[in-house]
């Protein structure tokens, strides 16, 4: 069963060494309890956005059906294990970064995971920060081979690897938040986003926290993007969410 946690709006932590720009969207797929709440934990504190699946099965399918920078898996997982999963995501053409989590750490163990699709091996037990250091580095490694490193919309292109903005060639100043709600309406350019999808993909939340903060960003948003041109790209649809698209 997928398991989430509410958290507030993320805040990175005070370490100094992060920025907001490098936020990632982990899958995690991990049967034991402790250690997908000890992961979770630390990977939400550290500003990143984490989904956990406790089998094989239910991993595999988020892995193909949702975008996630980087994937961990364990190697024992009940339904289907870790190797069958990244063997099965990269028969598919899904080339996502996998780093593998296990306490099988013999030699023979580690081979047979690289060689299976992995991208890297970790051992339990493990040190948080190395797994986040890991992880960050192949998110980096990933972004640069997919090369999905250019949004566009009509005259709007976003860089995310420059974390840039501009419209018909005018740098546009955006706040982290509006820079990542930008970023999933292009994504999903000419579809409606719904409240829930936006909450639950921008916000990280996963229940209604019963505010107008999407109101609030989205005004905000419609502002710097449309303020002076002639034809705006982010439209309300009623009663269904929002759209971003180049016609009215």
């Amino acid at each position: 069963m997928l398991t989430t946690q509410a958290s507030p709006p993320r805040v990175f932590s005070s370490r100094g060494s992060r920025d907001y720009d490098a936020w990632m969207r982990v899958l995690l797929i991990e049967d034991d309890r402790a250690t997908a709440a000890y992961i979770v934990k630390g990977l939400k504190e550290s500003g990143h956005v984490a989904d956990h699946a406790a089998d094989g099965l239910q991993g595999l399918h988020l892995a193909e059906t949702e975008r996630y920078d980087v994937l961990v898996v364990d190697r024992m997982l009940p339904q289907l294990d870790g190797i069958g999963i990244v063997e099965r995501l990269r028969a598919g053409g899904n080339s996502t970064p996998v780093l593998f989590l296990s306490a099988m750490g013999q030699v023979d163990d580690r081979v047979r995971g690289l060689r299976a699709g992995g991208d890297d091996y970790l051992t339990k037990p493990f040190a948080f920060a190395e797994l986040l250091a890991r992880l960050e580095a192949l998110s980096r490694r990933g972004g640069t081979e997919t090369g999905q490193m250019r949004l566009a919309c009509a005259d709007l292109e976003m860089d995310l690897l420059s974390r840039s903005v501009k419209r018909a060639g005018q740098p546009l100043e955006l706040q982290p938040r509006e820079f990542r709600l930008l970023e999933y309406l292009l994504r999903h350019a000419g579809q409606v986003v719904t409240r829930t999808m936006l909450l639950e993909n921008v916000w990280d939340y996963h229940f209604d926290p019963q505010t107008n903060v999407i109101d609030v960003h989205i005004s905000r948003l419609r502002q710097k993007l449309d303020r002076g041109f002639d034809r705006p790209l982010i439209h309300t649809v009623r009663g269904a969410g929002y759209c971003l698209r180049a016609d009215g």
